[in-house]
């Protein structure tokens, strides 16, 4: 993209923008099941919430260098295009050097003393018997099932449960109006008396809220849980949506509630970036095992993907229909999503894979964690090193 300047052709932006989207979406799907399967059971949330929290880190930093005065301009616009490159660039000579996930070799592989020698790689000491113990349990359970495609995870009573909340939880995460707030967030700060030129870095200072508290989401999701944390970061947005519908619905009668709104987008910001933004794609990754997992993903992706494309296709139309009742459309959404949490969706902190599948396998009301295969005998409790 960045060459697109000098060889005086669009084409190569959308040819190159679409590799990169490409590219995206895969790391949006296997960086988090990588992280979560290779991590210790007493860090695998807040390795969990990393990826998410470098997204952040990395919408700050383009927000930063798109500034009109660095290189959101005539002659920078080319550089900073270019520099969707350094990434991919450092990824293609580090990544050699990372160790194979040791489920994946175990399970998948069959090669238990490879996935040993990863573990060692990974933990930094040679005792890893406990955690081969887990993953061999993990195998053992599921080992008749093979590789479920997507087809066939729609279709296993078994996984409908998991399955649906990953539905619901990846749908309800864009569903929310995340993309939304952002694309309003500009108006509402004129409206404050924010001035047009300094409205970007006002833009900025959001973006580097949303990394702070995805960096306090990395430390707390292993002290107060997945399930409190969506619990939390759905109901503030909740409460966000019907605060800045009231804001918004009022701003030219009431002469401080712009600055309510800018509070409640801020708030937003908060809220979303503490659950709905990090814990979703962390939940996959746990309550599905080894069989199942890549295909829950692309399922998880796919949802994540066509719910960010519809709000940003179908947003503006809202806000034309409803105007500063648009949000309200939002607050059910995170309404809905909030009630399920509650009911469906259980704690995952602290558990094995299979001991919280075997949670689910309650819910579902089947007699073992795969019905479909074989019987297998009951294995004993096991637990990972911490």
């Amino acid at each position: 993209m960045g060459c697109s300047r000098v060889a005086t052709s669009f084409e190569l932006i959308i040819i190159s923008r679409l590799l990169v989207g490409i590219c995206a979406g895969v790391s949006s799907n296997v960086v988090p099941m990588y992280l979560g399967e290779l991590a210790p059971k007493n860090l695998r949330g807040a390795l969990g919430v990393v990826p998410q929290l470098f997204i952040t880190v990395g919408i700050l930093v383009a927000q930063i260098f798109g500034l009109r005065n660095l290189l959101a301009n005539v002659d920078g616009w080319p550089i900073l295009l270019g520099l969707t490159g350094v990434p991919a660039a450092l990824q293609l000579l580090l990544l050699p050097f990372f160790p194979e996930s040791p489920r994946y070799l175990l399970i998948q592989k069959k090669d238990e003393a490879a996935a040993k020698k990863a573990l060692q790689t990974l933990r930094g000491w040679d005792s890893v018997d406990r955690e081969v113990a887990e993953i061999r349990q993990e195998d053992e359970a599921e080992k008749a099932a093979g590789f479920i495609s997507v087809l066939k995870l729609f279709r296993m009573r078994s996984l409908r449960w998991q399955l649906l909340s990953i539905i619901v939880l990846m749908g309800g995460q864009q569903l929310s109006g995340v993309n939304a707030i952002y694309y309003y967030a500009d108006q509402i700060y004129l409206s404050a008396g924010v001035p047009e030129e300094h409205v970007q870095y006002v833009t900025a200072g959001t973006g580097a809220v949303n990394v702070v508290m995805t960096f306090c989401a990395v430390f707390v999701v292993e002290l107060l849980g997945r399930r409190l944390l969506l619990l939390l970061g759905f109901s503030i947005c909740l409460i966000a949506c019907c605060v800045l519908t009231a804001a918004l619905a009022l701003q030219d009668t009431v002469s401080w509630m712009p600055y309510i709104s800018i509070v409640c987008v801020i708030s937003y910001v908060i809220g979303h970036a503490l659950g709905p933004s990090p814990i979703p794609a962390l939940l996959i990754t746990e309550i599905f095992l080894q069989s199942s997992r890549p295909s829950a993903f692309m399922v998880g992706g796919s949802v994540h993907w066509l719910s960010n494309f519809t709000v940003g296709l179908i947003f503006p139309f809202i806000q034309e229909g409803l105007g500063p009742y648009s949000f309200i459309v939002f607050a059910v959404i995170c309404l809905l999503t909030t009630i399920y949490i509650f009911l469906i969706v259980p704690e995952t902190k602290a558990k094995t894979f299979i001991e919280i599948n075997q949670i689910f396998t309650k819910m579902n009301k089947v007699s073992e964690v795969y019905p479909e295969k074989e019987e297998l005998k009951e294995l004993p409790p096991v637990t990972s090193e911490q």
